[in-house]
C-alpha cells in the first residue's frame, strides 16, 4: 500500500482530475490513499510546522516506511525510484511519502524519515507536486512490471 500524506487541500479541478486519473491507473498494482491535512497559515513558522506536525504524525502507522520530500534528500532518476520502491516492498508492506506545506517540514518529521527524496532543487508548489510525484510512482510500477510507458 501507498500513502501520500499532503500539507494543503488541492482546489483546482484540474489538478484534482490529474490526481484521480493518476490514482486509478496505480491502483491496478496497489492500494492508495492520499491523507490532506490542514495548510496552517496562522503563527510563526516554529507554530505552524509543530501544528501540520501533530497533523501529520496521526496519519503515520509505525509499521511504514515513511520517504519524506525534501530539498535537501536524495536525486534518484525514474528507473533508481522504481529499484527504491521494489527493494522498499520486501520488507514493508506500508510506504508513506510526506509532502511538506509552504514552510517545509518540522525537524520531528525529516528525523522519523527513513528515506529523505528530492525531485530538484527548484521550489514546487505542493499542490502541482503531488501530481508529480503520483506521476513518478506510476511509472515506477510500470517500470517494475516490465510495462512499456513513455519516455
Amino acid at each position: 500500500m501507498i500513502k501520500i500524506i499532503c500539507v494543503g487541500k488541492l482546489k483546482e479541478n484540474y489538478l484534482k482530475d490529474a490526481v484521480y486519473e493518476y490514482i486509478k491507473r496505480i491502483s491496478k498494482y496497489t492500494k492508495i490513499d492520499i491523507f490532506e491535512v490542514d495548510d496552517i497559515s496562522i503563527g510563526n513558522t516554529d507554530n505552524i510546522l509543530k501544528k501540520e506536525e501533530n497533523q501529520i504524525i496521526r496519519c503515520i502507522d509505525n509499521k511504514d516506511f515513511i520517504i519524506t520530500l525534501e530539498i535537501e534528500g536524495n536525486k534518484l532518476n525514474s528507473i533508481d525510484f522504481a529499484k527504491k520502491i521494489d527493494s522498499i516492498f520486501i520488507n514493508y508492506s506500508n510506504i508513506t511519502f510526506i509532502i511538506g506545506g509552504s514552510y517545509g517540514l518540522s525537524d520531528t518529521i525529516k528525523n522519523l524519515s527513513n528515506y529523505k527524496l528530492s525531485f530538484s532543487d527548484f521550489t514546487f508548489p505542493h499542490q502541482l507536486f503531488r501530481v508529480m510525484l503520483l506521476e513518478q510512482i506510476y511509472r515506477a510500477f510500470k517500470i517494475n512490471n516490465n510495462e512499456e510507458y513513455h519516455k
